[in-house]
């Protein structure tokens, strides 16, 4: 049976990431691995009863995950709706190559550690249509972005679902994660910078902006106001958490529905039609339903191994085989540039237990690092590449021979300011 699983979630594995060859959505692949695996494990198992008890016990932290990003994607439609992100991005003026590149990799930065790197990546792609007309210099800026948002939202619990996933999970908390993080992931960014700050040159040119200009339908102030509830209610999650000791989806969730309150009696005298582009309903619609269920189907069969003892195997064996856990987590990072993050997390929390490595270990801080800086190392290794990917039409080999290789060393040189850092604060 161990190996049938085994061999099942390999083949699920493959076909996910060779999705744009085989031409089927991995969302579909994720989720027909995953139920094989649990169908299979109850069909070989002899007590059913217990196989199912395993199942709804994993699906408790699972729903819990789904529901926050499910009620974070739809913060964000919302507030993307009201073009509340102009308020950001439209004081951005330069077009000195080398300081707009600085401006929008530190805008991208900081905005992803409040928001999460795929939703920052499209708002700054967009963004870049308007300031970068030249296509070859544009798709220099899109592929720092992408390091620069991967980078942003490692250190916060908010900024990237991996590190969501280890802080709803207990093995990091806000507070320390944050401190631990914003260095080694600055360095991640910043060693790229300079070098690109040597071998950029010249302006950029503006997109010309039509003297027509549409009314708005909203106005500055319903702009504003749901700008500042909406990052208010993301940035209020950990707080909420820390208070109540409620798992963090509930103060995702009462976020969203107090900004779904505001809309309302904001819009409450206006037709349906009017009011229903700016409505939560509509911004349910648009959140990013399939990536939530590409989480589960990914969860569900990783759950699967962890309730068969795989990953408790597989941990000994990299024990024995390596014995260091950096290296480890250093091969975890640059295997998250082919493999999706996700998965390599969640087999991380199902292989190491929280006896061996306690709530804020440095192995647990290593893995978010690792885990949401490393996959910057490919255009498909991470959400933020891919959504890049596909707005700008990137090509695989263009990234991996322009970006890769600046995006790799960003990732070592983070890598070596936690470990030193963690080095002289420990002595």
């Amino acid at each position: 049976m161990q190996l049938l699983l085994l061999l099942i979630f390999c083949v699920g594995y493959a076909a996910i990431a060779f999705e744009h060859v085989l031409k089927i959505n991995k969302t579909a692949i994720a989720l027909f691995t995953g139920i094989l695996c649990w169908t299979v494990y109850i069909l070989f198992s002899e007590d059913k009863v217990v196989v199912g008890h395993q199942l709804y016990d994993h699906l408790g932290q699972i729903s819990g995950i789904l529901f926050f990003l499910l009620g974070a994607m739809t913060i964000v439609e919302l507030v993307d709706a009201y073009d509340g992100f102009e308020v950001i991005t439209g004081r951005i003026h330069t077009t000195d190559t080398r300081k707009l590149l600085w401006i929008i990799c530190l805008v991208t930065f900081f905005l992803s550690a409040v928001l999460d790197n795929l939703t920052t990546t499209i708002v700054m792609v967009s963004l870049l249509r308007k300031l970068v007309t030249d296509k070859y210099k544009r798709l220099f800026f899109i592929g720092m972005v992408v390091v620069a948002a991967n980078a942003g939202g490692a250190w916060t619990p908010i900024g990237d679902v991996t590190t969501t996933m280890l802080w709803i999970g207990g093995q990091i908390t806000t507070g320390n994660i944050m401190a631990t993080l914003i260095g080694p992931s600055l360095v991640c960014i910043i060693v790229p910078l300079l070098i690109l700050s040597f071998t950029m040159r010249g302006v950029v040119g503006k997109q010309q902006v039509s003297v027509e200009v549409s009314k708005p339908a909203t106005t500055a102030r319903e702009r504003n106001l749901v700008l500042i509830i909406g990052v208010g209610a993301l940035v209020f999650v950990p707080v909420f958490k820390t208070v109540t000791h409620l798992p963090p989806f509930m103060g995702m969730l009462f976020g969203l529905s107090l900004l779904w309150i505001v809309t309302e009696l904001m819009h409450r005298n206006k037709s349906d039609e009017e009011k229903d582009s700016f409505s939560v309903v509509q911004a349910i619609r648009k959140a990013d339903v399939p990536s939530v269920l590409f989480f589960l189907g990914i969860l569900v069969a990783i759950a699967a191994l962890e309730s068969t003892g795989q990953l408790h195997h597989l941990a000994g064996v990299m024990d024995r085989a390596i014995g260091d856990i950096r290296i480890i987590v250093l091969l975890i990072g640059l295997l998250s540039a082919v493999v999706d993050n996700v998965p390599l997390v969640a087999a991380a929390m199902g292989m190491y237990d929280m006896t061996t490595y306690p709530t804020d270990h440095m192995f647990w801080e290593f893995v978010a690092y690792c885990a949401g800086t490393g996959g910057s190392c490919l255009i498909i290794g991470s959400a933020a590449g891919v959504a890049a990917m596909g707005m700008e039409k990137i090509d695989f080999f263009w990234y991996l021979k322009k970006i890769a290789w600046l995006a790799l060393l960003g990732y070592f040189a983070g890598a070596a300011f936690f470990l030193a850092q963690h080095y002289f604060l420990n002595q």
